[in-house]
């Protein structure tokens, strides 16, 4: 595995340092102090990032952060998006499993697709950009597993949820707090498999994976996580042509959940912690 060079790790250092004292200027000795970097290092470090902009050197010999910087951020604004690094994630999920993987968003009580990689033998068949579907207590858990149990307790009323709804739901987040991922099992009676639509068929979520047990499974779904912890959007792996192990759907899960955390890792997201 290649290592990272010394002098990136340090100039980076010195840029965070400044980011995380935002409004504030440095002398050199202070910033010598604060990294534990040798004064000629430092100093050497100061100077190139001066060159380039990134820093500004004050007439008091102090530094703070340059115009340089302020067009890089610029341009971070303007143009990221965490769908930017999703995309070739969910290209090699859906090439593997020979799948459709969806980036699914929840706006407005419903579930905005806004990406989607489908292999070949589902290009044609899966649901549109741009579909909306609505927020279902079978599709709720990935989105609100980690929600603080009051905002759980509004959604369910806002939909007037029925005793075994409320359970499902229940049920579906304990299992996601404890995976991290949902498993959505079809209720569906459809001759093809390959026909099951996530957008129209009764799905359940799976709550206890057994893993010699055969499920026909209709959707594996993970969360990709903000800054604030909160679910920023999910990734799901659907069409599968045939029913599976609970091993292996575990297995594919857990592929699609290592893929969301690095994602998360990206957008400098992290995993909320689960709720009392």
């Amino acid at each position: 595995m290649a290592r990272s060079s010394p002098g990136v790790r340090r100039v980076a250092a010195i840029l965070n340092f400044m980011a995380d004292h935002p409004g504030q200027s440095f002398a050199l000795t202070d910033l010598v102090r604060a990294l534990k970097l040798s004064r000629a290092t430092c100093h050497a470090l100061l100077t190139g990032l001066v060159e380039v902009g990134y820093l500004y050197r004050t007439s008091d010999k102090s530094y703070v952060l340059g115009p340089g910087l302020a067009k890089i951020c610029q341009a971070v604004a303007e143009h990221f998006s965490p769908l930017q690094v999703a995309q070739p994630e969910m290209r090699t999920l859906a090439d593997e499993f020979d799948v459709v993987c969806t980036a699914f968003f929840l706006e407005d009580n419903a579930i905005h697709v806004r990406e989607r990689a489908a292999s070949l033998s589902h290009v044609g068949v899966s649901v549109p950009l741009g579909t909306r579907i609505k927020l279902r207590p079978s599709s709720a858990p990935i989105f609100y597993a980690w929600s603080p149990r009051d905002e759980i307790e509004r959604w369910a009323k806002s939909i007037r949820a029925t005793p075994d709804q409320r359970d499902m739901l229940d049920k579906g987040i304990a299992f996601a707090r404890k995976y991290g991922f949902v498993i959505l099992e079809d209720d569906a009676t459809a001759s093809d498999p390959a026909e099951r639509d996530i957008a129209q068929a009764p799905v359940h979520p799976i709550i206890d994976l057994k893993p010699r047990q055969n499920y026909p499974v209709a959707s594996l779904l993970a969360p990709v996580f903000d800054a604030a912890g909160s679910v920023a959007f999910a990734m799901g792996l659907h069409g599968f042509d045939r029913d599976m192990s609970g091993a292996e759907a575990g297995e594919i899960a857990s592929r699609l959940r290592a893929a969301c955390d690095r994602i998360t890792g990206y957008i400098g997201g992290h995993r909320r912690p689960v709720p009392a």
